[in-house]
């Protein structure tokens, strides 16, 4: 089931656009805080995002951005200010279609339709994990901090996956290898002593201390 997220601050047409939406068994949410519209984005994991742009604090270019730099998700712009420039912004800051109000809710399920099917036909869906302000793409294996991209090996990626899936729980030193053996790549114990300490050194390096910690007798833990 598709998920889709409505950014705007209208209540009357976020609610009516959420129920609508639903009807068609998708499902649907209002962003609630419009200073945590990322945070809300990340936690809800939408398929595709509604977004207006006049918004409380800040607006809807600057949140399609903001979003832009750690997934593809579609964007459909919802605004009043339908004319040539704002469309154009649209477009440059990612967006993937803009729907001036007011508009038809037929023909916006329609567009949202159709943008989902070009998007998901082929593609899985964008999965991503955070914890303190890092933000890893599991589609993408990429790993974000502050609108930096750190570069990871593809073991360093598998293991803090790994760790963020089992966020504040620690995980085994066997359970780690046992999962990147099934990814095809050689570790032994050894060897992830080793990539564990270079993992920790590029997240201290981006600004991100102690973010892994050692359970001693266990294994390793983000907390």
């Amino acid at each position: 089931m598709y998920k889709v997220l409505i950014i705007e601050d209208d209540f009357t047409i976020g609610n009516t656009l959420r129920n609508y939406i639903r009807t068609w068994a998708y499902e649907a949410e209002c962003v609630t805080d419009f200073k945590e519209v990322l945070s809300e984005f990340i936690a809800y994991k939408p398929d595709l995002i509604l977004l207006d742009i006049s918004l409380p604090f800040y607006n809807g270019f600057h949140w399609c951005s903001e979003i832009r730099k750690i997934s593809k998700v579609p964007i459909i712009f919802i605004s009043s200010a339908a004319d040539n420039m704002n469309i154009v912004m649209a477009m440059t800051q990612g967006g993937d279609d803009f729907i001036a109000k007011p508009f038809d809710l037929n023909v916006l399920m329609a567009k949202v339709q159709a943008l989902l099917r070009r998007t998901y036909d082929f593609v899985n869906e964008t999965n991503l994990l955070e914890h303190n302000g890092a933000i890893l793409n599991i589609s993408e294996a990429t790993l974000t901090y502050k609108d930096e991209k750190i570069e990871l090996t593809k073991n360093e990626f598998k293991i803090l996956e790994i760790l963020l899936e089992n966020k504040g729980k620690a995980v085994s030193r066997d359970s780690i290898m046992t999962k990147l053996w099934e990814t095809d790549s050689f570790i032994d114990d050894n060897t992830l002593t080793v990539n564990v300490a270079r993992l920790r050194k590029k997240l201290e390096d981006a600004g991100l201390k102690d973010f892994i910690t050692t359970k001693k007798g266990i294994g390793y833990m983000v907390v």
